[in-house]
């Protein structure tokens, strides 16, 4: 009789809550975790722990009870959450969902670019109100964006942007030449030289210890008068005081705003009344759909853990993202 590996599916109450997973019955014991008393139960002798609420911070709670974790999979494509030191300093392989939310997070980037452009947030406005007032809008054709991130994500903005007529820069961790997408990459120590050529700044970059606060008061005053502001990366990425004094002194255009400091973004935050601000809650890549692909990245490396393959998005514990 084969005995069945067991794995953890945190932040799962049953199977019916991560499509497909059943698949996995044949092969896996499948433990599921929706509380961090549970996860601490089910942690022994698993050694396989799949992350399903990637907005959730039970396992650092209930880390010492994983005495032989081999492999954590979380499904956001963003791992600031679960690097905790005890993870980061161990030999647990921890890979994420890179790709799964590359077209939805463009999408959305391209969504906002438009919307500011045409001043659909005036129009919208506008008619809750039952006015008529015309006015003339943007065109984008010919517009600069500085994308901020040149990850797989950055990179599928990058494409769909460049698609509709929009001129790309990125900025990465380091300069590069002949980049298939950009062309030049400009490394993130030249970032407030670029900023004065962008119509829009895409920030896209992983939370990491050098990208925390990255965005301060020096950066928007860099920034045109006329540019709009987009984050969909982390809201830590940005001084958000800064960012309000920005947009209020108008040193800034506009900001559409996907990721805060604090989430939920509390009732009281100047953001929320500013006409020049668009807020959405945390859901650029969340697409009708999404889950099941999360499940199916999951499920098919799983196959390879048991088959002692290479996995697929392995992150480097120390930078925070994955490299290859």
């Amino acid at each position: 009789m084969t005995t069945k590996m067991p794995i953890v599916i945190q932040g799962a109450a049953n199977a019916d809550d991560v499509p497909g997973i059943t698949a996995l019955h044949p092969l896996a014991e499948l433990r599921f975790a929706s509380t961090t008393d549970t996860l601490r139960d089910m942690l022994p002798g698993a050694q396989a722990l799949f992350g399903w609420d990637f907005r959730a911070e039970s396992l650092q709670d209930a880390w010492h009870a994983a005495d032989t974790l081999r492999w954590v999979h979380w499904s956001g494509a963003g791992v600031d959450a679960v690097l905790f030191p005890q993870l980061a300093n161990s030999d647990v392989v921890l890979t994420n969902s890179r790709g799964i939310y590359d077209r939805a997070m463009a999408e959305y980037v391209l969504g906002t670019v438009i919307a500011f452009a045409k001043g659909f947030p005036e129009t919208w406005s506008l008619q809750a109100a039952r006015r008529w007032k015309h006015r003339f809008s943007d065109i984008i054709e010919g517009r600069c964006v500085l994308i901020v991130g040149v990850g797989s994500i950055g990179r599928a903005i990058a494409t769909l942007l460049q698609s509709v007529g929009l001129g790309v820069s990125g900025i990465g961790r380091r300069a590069r030449r002949d980049d298939e997408v950009f062309g030049t990459v400009h490394g993130i120590a030249t970032l407030n030289e670029h900023l004065p050529m962008a119509d829009y700044v895409v920030v896209v970059t992983p939370l990491t210890p050098a990208t925390a606060g990255l965005f301060d008061a020096p950066q928007f005053r860099a920034m045109k008068s006329s540019a709009v502001f987009i984050n969909v990366a982390r809201g830590a990425v940005v001084n958000e005081a800064a960012l309000i004094d920005a947009l209020s002194r108008r040193e800034i255009a506009a900001a559409g705003l996907d990721v805060f400091a604090t989430e939920p973004l509390p009732v009281d935050s100047p953001l929320w009344s500013m006409p020049n601000v668009m807020i959405s809650p945390h859901m650029s890549g969340d697409f009708h759909g999404y889950t099941q692909a999360v499940a199916e990245l999951f499920i098919a490396n799983f196959h390879r853990f048991l088959a002692g393959k290479p996995l697929r998005n392995v992150v480097d514990k120390g930078l925070g993202f994955v490299t290859a």
